[in-house]
């Protein structure tokens, strides 16, 4: 049985850490992008069938393309951010489900266009899932996010996606080291009693 994480841990992931829009200058390296995959591919997800693909806009140029797809509040977070990722899903994602769940042919669940929409929930669901992991896996390696969405989903698509037509954008991430000095005070966060329900 696994042990429970330090306190220290816990505030790292959870409780210390803060949705960050301005980062302190520190780049990102490839590697590091790499290591926060290497953890969040591990999160569960429906079947194993991990629609989660991510576009990391990295060089100056992707950003500044990517900015011009968001409203304007967004536009400067992403251009300052050391990386940005373009969480999106693959509505094909049942193409990868015979490598992905050998042990049972479950594609046929999935294709066809008269199951479009049951497969865009599950990659809509399954990747805001992967989106979560994500944050965690970036927060563990020491690395701060600012999720967003404020941007156009469609012209991103079109700009970044288009030779992968399946993919479809859900959320932006910035990722970096935050400048803790223009980080907001905490929103509330309500207590058990009032989210919560045991039967």
């Amino acid at each position: 049985m696994a042990a429970p994480l330090s306190e220290a841990a816990l505030d790292q992931l959870f409780r210390e850490a803060r949705t960050t829009q301005w980062f302190d200058g520190r780049p990102v390296s490839e590697a590091q992008m790499e290591a926060i995959w290497e953890l969040a591919k591990f999160g569960p997800t429906s079947m194993n069938m991990l629609p989660a693909r991510i576009v990391w806009c990295h060089s100056a140029e992707a950003k500044e393309r990517l900015a011009g797809h968001a409203m304007q509040g967004n536009k400067d977070k992403i251009r300052a951010a050391p990386v940005c990722a373009i969480l999106a899903m693959d509505t094909d994602f049942h193409l990868q489900m015979p490598m992905l769940f050998p042990v049972s042919d479950v594609q046929p669940m999935f294709a066809g266009d008269d199951k479009a929409a049951h497969r865009h929930t599950q990659a809509f669901r399954n990747s805001s899932l992967q989106g979560g992991y994500f944050i965690m896996a970036a927060r563990a390696l020491g690395l701060d996010c600012g999720p967003m969405s404020g941007f156009d989903n469609a012209a991103v698509d079109a700009d970044f996606l288009a030779d992968t037509p399946s993919w479809k954008s859900n959320f932006i991430c910035s990722v970096g080291y935050g400048d803790r000095s223009k980080v907001h005070a905490r929103l509330p966060r309500p207590d058990f009693t009032l989210f919560n329900r045991v039967l």
